[in-house]
């Protein structure tokens, strides 16, 4: 797969994981790897991409053992973009789907 593309659909990914719960970044990726084959070196560029244009806060929580863990939350703006990104791919897969011979929503 055309790791750009990938990388588009992870970071929508992250962006909904995130929208439904605060996540710290180790979590992200667990939970995304139970899906998509993905790692670290995707995962953690797309987080600092998505703070730094900000989608996400973070916060830090102290653990009991351990280092303290960095957690992102999702921002208004972050909601507003989801709410895009979902729109463009509903769009997108009915699109994929008629020219596959599918049947999303057939016009």
């Amino acid at each position: 797969m055309n790791s750009q593309f990938k990388r588009g659909v992870i970071e929508m990914c992250v962006l909904k994981m995130i929208s439904r719960k605060d996540m710290y970044g180790f979590e992200v990726i667990e939970t995304i790897s139970k899906e998509i084959d993905v790692n670290e070196n995707t995962v953690y560029p797309i987080l600092r991409r998505l703070t730094q244009q900000k989608l996400f806060e973070t916060y830090t929580e102290s653990m009991s053992i351990g280092a303290p863990r960095k957690y992102y939350t999702i921002t208004d703006l972050g909601n507003e973009k989801m709410r895009e990104y979902e729109k463009e791919w509903v769009t997108f897969l009915d699109g994929v789907y008629r020219i596959l011979g599918g049947k999303m929503n057939e016009k």
